[in-house]
Protein backbone atom coordinates (compact mmCIF):
# COMPACT_ATOMS: atom_id res chain seq x y z
CA UNK A 1 0.00 0.00 0.00
CA UNK A 2 1.45 3.29 -0.82
CA UNK A 3 1.81 6.07 1.59
CA UNK A 4 -0.97 7.76 -0.15
CA UNK A 5 -3.29 4.87 0.21
CA UNK A 6 -2.43 4.77 3.40
CA UNK A 7 -3.25 8.63 4.59
CA UNK A 8 -6.39 8.07 2.58
CA UNK A 9 -7.56 5.60 4.72
CA UNK A 10 -6.42 7.17 7.66
CA UNK A 11 -8.57 9.76 6.99
CA UNK A 12 -11.73 7.55 5.99
CA UNK A 13 -11.32 5.79 9.42
CA UNK A 14 -11.10 9.02 11.15
CA UNK A 15 -14.33 10.23 9.23
CA UNK A 16 -16.13 7.25 10.12
CA UNK A 17 -14.79 7.65 14.15
CA UNK A 18 -16.39 11.06 14.09
CA UNK A 19 -19.54 10.22 12.71
CA UNK A 20 -19.84 7.26 15.35
CA UNK A 21 -19.04 9.40 18.15
CA UNK A 22 -22.42 11.57 16.52
CA UNK A 23 -24.55 9.15 17.97
CA UNK A 24 -27.85 8.78 15.93
CA UNK A 25 -27.39 13.15 15.63
CA UNK A 26 -25.31 12.38 12.99
CA UNK A 27 -23.03 15.47 12.43
CA UNK A 28 -22.40 18.56 9.83
CA UNK A 29 -20.17 17.87 7.16
CA UNK A 30 -18.57 21.20 8.24
CA UNK A 31 -18.36 20.73 11.80
CA UNK A 32 -16.48 17.44 10.46
CA UNK A 33 -13.57 19.41 8.64
CA UNK A 34 -13.39 21.57 11.95
CA UNK A 35 -13.33 19.17 14.22
CA UNK A 36 -10.48 16.90 11.75
CA UNK A 37 -8.53 20.01 10.74
CA UNK A 38 -8.86 19.12 6.66
CA UNK A 39 -10.06 21.35 3.68
CA UNK A 40 -13.24 20.04 2.68
CA UNK A 41 -12.26 18.79 -0.51
CA UNK A 42 -10.06 16.18 0.86
CA UNK A 43 -12.93 15.22 3.72
CA UNK A 44 -15.54 15.10 0.50
CA UNK A 45 -13.79 12.48 -1.34
CA UNK A 46 -13.52 10.35 2.04
CA UNK A 47 -17.01 10.91 2.71
CA UNK A 48 -17.89 9.97 -1.23
CA UNK A 49 -15.78 6.98 -0.69
CA UNK A 50 -17.21 6.15 2.64
CA UNK A 51 -20.91 6.63 1.52
CA UNK A 52 -19.93 4.56 -1.99
CA UNK A 53 -19.56 1.63 0.58
CA UNK A 54 -22.47 1.76 2.15
CA UNK A 55 -20.66 3.02 5.56
CA UNK A 56 -22.63 6.36 6.30
CA UNK A 57 -25.55 8.07 4.90
CA UNK A 58 -25.51 11.22 3.61
CA UNK A 59 -29.11 13.84 4.33
CA UNK A 60 -29.15 17.05 2.82
CA UNK A 61 -30.26 19.98 5.51
CA UNK A 62 -30.61 23.40 5.59
CA UNK A 63 -28.34 24.84 7.97
CA UNK A 64 -27.62 28.82 8.76
CA UNK A 65 -29.50 29.33 5.13
CA UNK A 66 -26.88 27.18 3.61
CA UNK A 67 -27.66 23.71 2.24
CA UNK A 68 -25.34 21.31 3.34
CA UNK A 69 -25.20 17.39 4.42
CA UNK A 70 -25.84 15.93 7.97
CA UNK A 71 -23.76 13.13 8.39
CA UNK A 72 -25.10 9.39 9.83
CA UNK A 73 -22.78 6.01 10.33
CA UNK A 74 -24.49 2.88 9.43
CA UNK A 75 -22.53 1.50 11.69
CA UNK A 76 -23.09 1.51 15.71
CA UNK A 77 -20.69 0.78 18.88
CA UNK A 78 -21.15 -1.86 20.64
CA UNK A 79 -22.23 -2.03 23.84
CA UNK A 80 -22.81 -4.56 26.54
CA UNK A 81 -26.43 -4.65 25.82
CA UNK A 82 -25.59 -6.23 22.66
CA UNK A 83 -24.36 -9.24 24.21
CA UNK A 84 -26.15 -9.59 27.77
CA UNK A 85 -28.84 -11.36 26.43
CA UNK A 86 -26.45 -14.44 24.45
CA UNK A 87 -27.95 -17.63 25.39
CA UNK A 88 -24.47 -19.61 26.17
CA UNK A 89 -24.64 -17.35 29.39
CA UNK A 90 -27.24 -19.69 31.05
CA UNK A 91 -26.92 -22.73 28.78
CA UNK A 92 -26.46 -26.47 30.78
CA UNK A 93 -24.56 -27.48 27.75
CA UNK A 94 -21.76 -24.68 28.00
CA UNK A 95 -19.19 -26.41 29.66
CA UNK A 96 -18.70 -28.85 26.50
CA UNK A 97 -19.52 -26.53 24.08
CA UNK A 98 -17.70 -27.03 20.96
CA UNK A 99 -17.29 -30.74 21.71
CA UNK A 100 -18.46 -33.45 19.11
CA UNK A 101 -22.14 -32.73 18.27
CA UNK A 102 -22.72 -29.75 20.22
CA UNK A 103 -21.44 -26.06 18.99
CA UNK A 104 -22.52 -22.73 18.38
CA UNK A 105 -21.96 -23.25 14.33
CA UNK A 106 -25.63 -26.13 15.40
CA UNK A 107 -26.75 -24.29 18.66
CA UNK A 108 -30.60 -23.29 17.70
CA UNK A 109 -30.73 -20.65 20.51
CA UNK A 110 -28.07 -19.10 19.16
CA UNK A 111 -29.09 -19.12 15.63
CA UNK A 112 -32.60 -17.85 17.17
CA UNK A 113 -31.00 -15.10 19.19
CA UNK A 114 -28.55 -14.10 16.17
CA UNK A 115 -31.48 -13.79 14.05
CA UNK A 116 -33.42 -11.77 16.55
CA UNK A 117 -30.66 -9.53 17.26
CA UNK A 118 -30.32 -8.72 13.36
CA UNK A 119 -33.85 -7.82 13.53
CA UNK A 120 -33.25 -5.29 16.09
CA UNK A 121 -30.20 -4.02 14.44
CA UNK A 122 -32.20 -3.21 11.51
CA UNK A 123 -34.37 -0.73 13.39
CA UNK A 124 -31.32 0.96 14.73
Amino acid sequence: MSSRQKKRSSVEQDVLRLIMDAGDEGILQSELWKNMGVDSREGSRAILRLERRGLIIRKKELHSGRWTYRLFSRRKYATIDDIKDIPCTFCDLESRCGESEISPENCKMMTAWIISMLGEGAGR
